[in-house]
Parts: structure tokens; C-alpha cells; sequence
């Protein structure tokens, strides 16, 4: 069962990273409902690793409803060397803002977990059933109001650069590919993921998480990945592989079962044509674009 019709004033974290300007794109073409009222926050507004401060910025905006997005993230280098720093600052950004969520009387938080949450010796497709840690089943239920959902990698907004720039290094005369090229990923674009929030908030009416993803079929190595960048930027030069440098967990092949269950027509923007509209764009605003 959705939401009951009514006025929404509905609070993003993190709004300017990733996934924010995402739905705040959406939402800006056409995806916003009467009565509802956006409001996108970054750590510019306020310091959600703070109490206080988060407590600040919920009394201001008083939301109905929360997407939680703000996070601190990195990639695999960046995890291993700074690991206990994650660890502490999303702890306390997480519960800062699910604590004060239920302070002003929000009616619905949807937070998202990555599929880095599940074990890396498990069977595949992975779904929602499998591989929670107890002490993240724990805190995202503290409140029965809250709802969670884990997303799996994500394109950058109207950008793949997320992505990309994790993995591949180079010049417009030489282009190094960290790893061997091998492990596999499902990449769904951000405009797609965005779409698909915005249903999970109004629509979604369970407690229990769902996975957010691109279907088994469209898994794709991080070779492949790079071919397609390399034809979208119209890319010559000389390709290798630095095997020198770790490939990370191998294969995260997530199950989408439960999603085209309730969403059985949604259409995923094609792989080829998500890198070839993220090119585009990042050759467009690369002065612009942060680094």
C-alpha cells in the first residue's frame, strides 16, 4: 500500500552527491506531485555528525518524509585506509538523523545500504533474505516507521564518473585500467535509481529493505565498462591492464526478483546508452563538474 494522499514536505540528505542530484533532477522534470515539497541538504547546511546540528536542521525543515543519502563514502582504497573513520561518522551521521527524524515525527525515512553489506564468500543472485549484518538489522529497525533499502552501485549523476574514476586512469594518448578487468558489476544509471526511490517513498509500504538494481543479465565486467567509456569518448590510445593493483571482491550479482515483482514494466536505461549520455554530459560540463 502507498502513502495516503496529502501534503509531503520531504527532507533529502546528502543532496548535492550522487544519487541527490539525481532525484533532484528528476523531481525538476516533472516528477513532483502537488503537495509535495523538496528540500535537498549537503553538509553545507548542516553537520550531521553533530547532534545538535542535525537536531537544528530537522526542527527548520520539519519533514514528513526523509530520503537519507548523506554519507561518508570512498572507494575500496580509501575504505582499507581509512576504515574506522567510516565507520564512526556514519554510525553517528545514521543514527543522528533516524533519532531526529522520529523527534519531529517524520512518518517515513528510506535510507540506502550498499550490496557491500553482504559477505564476500556467499551464493548468488544475492537477495534481500541473505547476509545482513545483525548489528545493521538492528539499527536500521530501531524505529518500525523507517524503512531501508540497499542500492547497488550506482552511476554518477548524468555521470558514470563514479565509476569510472575508481577504476581507470589516463591521457588522451594512453589509458590505465587498475585490475585485471575481470571482476563483474551491475551498474543501474542514477537517473533510473532516482526514479526508483521516489517510488520507494511513495509506493514501497514495507518495512523489510529491497534491492534496487538492474537484473542478473545485465552484469558486465569492469572491461567491458571501460570499452564502452572508451567508444562513448571516441578513444584510441593505448589500453593496459595495471594487474598490480587489487581487483576488489570478484562478482555482487544481486536479484532484482523482488522489485520487478512490484515493478514488472520499469525500463532500465541501457547500459551503452547510460555511458554514452554520462560522456556527453562530463565532456559538457567537465569545468564545471566537481573533481
Amino acid at each position: 500500500m502507498g502513502e495516503s494522499q496529502g501534503s509531503m514536505r520531504i527532507l533529502v540528505t546528502g543532496g548535492s552527491g550522487l544519487v541527490g542530484r539525481a532525484i533532484q533532477k528528476v523531481v525538476a522534470d516533472g516528477a513532483r506531485l502537488p503537495g509535495e515539497d523538496w528540500v535537498f541538504v549537503s553538509s553545507k547546511d548542516a553537520d550531521l555528525t553533530d547532534p545538535a546540528q542535525t537536531r537544528a536542521l530537522f526542527e527548520k525543515v520539519r519533514p514528513t518524509h526523509v530520503i537519507h543519502l548523506a554519507a561518508m563514502v570512498g572507494g575500496l582504497f580509501r575504505n582499507i585506509k581509512y576504515n574506522l573513520d567510516f565507520w564512526r561518522k556514519n554510525i553517528h551521521i545514521n543514527d543522528n538523523v533516524l533519532h531526529s527524524a522520529f523527534e519531529v515525527g517524520a512518518r517515513k525515512v528510506v535510507s540506502c545500504l550498499s550490496t557491500c553489506i553482504f559477505p564476500d564468500k556467499t551464493t548468488y543472485p544475492i537477495d534481500e533474505t541473505m547476509g545482513l549484518l545483525p548489528a545493521a538489522r538492528l539499527h536500521l529497525h530501531r524505529r518500525h516507521s523507517h524503512q531501508r533499502l540497499r542500492a547497488t552501485r550506482q552511476l554518477q549523476h548524468r555521470g558514470w564518473s563514479r565509476a569510472s574514476r575508481s577504476h581507470t586512469q589516463g591521457s588522451r594518448s594512453a589509458l590505465t585500467v587498475w585490475g585485471t578487468g575481470k571482476p563483474r558489476r551491475q551498474f543501474i544509471y542514477s537517473l533510473d535509481l532516482a526514479r526508483l526511490f521516489i517510488w520507494v517513498l511513495r509506493e514501497y509500504g514495507e518495512v523489510e529493505p529491497i534491492i534496487l538494481s538492474v537484473g542478473e543479465e545485465d552484469e558486465v565486467s569492469i572491461q567491458q565498462a571501460a570499452e564502452a567509456v572508451m567508444e562513448a569518448m571516441d578513444f584510441h590510445g593505448e589500453v593496459t591492464f595495471d594487474t598490480t593493483k587489487a581487483d576488489g571482491q570478484f562478482k555482487k550479482t544481486a536479484s532484482n526478483s523482488k522489485l520487478r515483482a512490484y515493478l514488472p514494466d520499469f525500463r532500465f536505461t541501457p547500459f551503452k546508452q547510460a555511458v554514452q549520455e554520462t560522456c556527453a554530459w562530463f565532456t559538457d560540463n567537465y569545468e564545471q563538474a566537481r573533481k
